[in-house]
C-alpha cells in the first residue's frame, strides 16, 4: 500500500509510530519555577549530539514538563526498565497540576548532582540535563502545530555500578525497555556488534 498522510490511512489504526521503531523513551524528572516535581514519558526522544553530549524530545503541546524545562531550564531523563515498566506507564496519567506522579506510580526520588530535579531511584541510569534550546514546530507550510521540541545538554549521568560489566553498561542486563506503535513496547533482550568499515580498515 501507498498512502499520503493527509489522505488518511484506512487501516485501524495509524501506523506510523511503529514504522519508527523502536524509540527510546525520555523519561523525564522536572521541577516547576515553584518547586512542584513532575515525572512523565515522552516517546519521541533521542539522543541528539555525542560531544557535547545531548539529548532532545517533542513535547505535543506544552505540557507541564516541557513548561517546567523552559521556567527553569532543566530536567532529568530517567532510563526505563521492564522492572519499571508499569511504574513508568503510571506516571503518564493525566493527573491534577501539581499532583505528584513519583508518589503516583510508588516510586522513590533521588537526589542528582548538577540540576534540581530528582531523579528515579530504582532507575539503572540518568542523564541530569540544562536546557540548550526549544523550537516550536510548523509545518512545512509554516503552520503552527503547538508541538515543542526541547533539546538538553547532559551536565551529569548517573550509573548504576551493577548494570557494568567489564565497564561496559549492560542493556540487556538493565531490561532497558523501548516503545513501539499501538500500546506496545519491547524489551532489549539481544544484541550483536559488527566493525565499521573504516575500523576494519584500520586493524581495530
Amino acid at each position: 500500500m501507498f498512502y499520503q498522510p493527509q489522505d488518511g490511512h484506512g487501516l485501524p489504526h495509524d501506523p506510523f509510530t511503529s514504522l519508527v521503531a523502536p524509540r527510546p523513551i525520555g523519561w523525564i524528572s522536572s521541577v516547576s519555577a515553584d518547586g512542584l516535581v513532575n515525572l512523565a514519558p515522552y516517546s519521541f526522544f533521542n539522543a541528539v549530539c555525542g560531544h557535547p553530549p545531548m539529548v532532545g524530545f517533542a513535547s505535543e503541546g506544552l505540557k507541564d514538563t516541557a513548561r517546567n524545562i523552559i521556567e527553569t531550564g532543566e530536567f532529568v531523563v530517567n532510563v526505563a526498565t521492564s522492572a519499571l515498566a508499569e511504574a513508568m506507564n503510571l506516571s503518564s496519567a493525566r493527573l491534577q497540576h501539581g499532583e505528584d506522579e513519583f508518589a503516583f506510580a510508588g516510586l522513590e526520588r533521588a537526589d542528582s548532582r548538577t540540576v534540581r530535579p530528582p531523579r528515579v531511584a530504582a532507575a539503572p541510569a540518568a542523564l541530569e540535563c540544562k536546557l540548550v534550546s526549544v523550537t516550536e514546530i510548523s509545518t512545512m507550510d509554516g503552520l503552527a502545530t503547538g508541538n515543542r521540541f526541547v533539546i538538553g545538554q547532559v551536565t551529569g549521568i548517573y550509573i548504576n555500578d551493577e548494570c557494568l560489566v567489564d565497564g561496559l553498561f549492560d542493556i540487556v542486563q538493565a531490561g532497558v525497555v523501548a516503545r513501539l506503535g499501538y500500546r506496545n513496547y519491547a524489551r532489549v533482550t539481544d544484541i550483536f556488534a559488527m566493525i565499521r568499515p573504516d575500523d576494519r580498515n584500520l586493524g581495530r
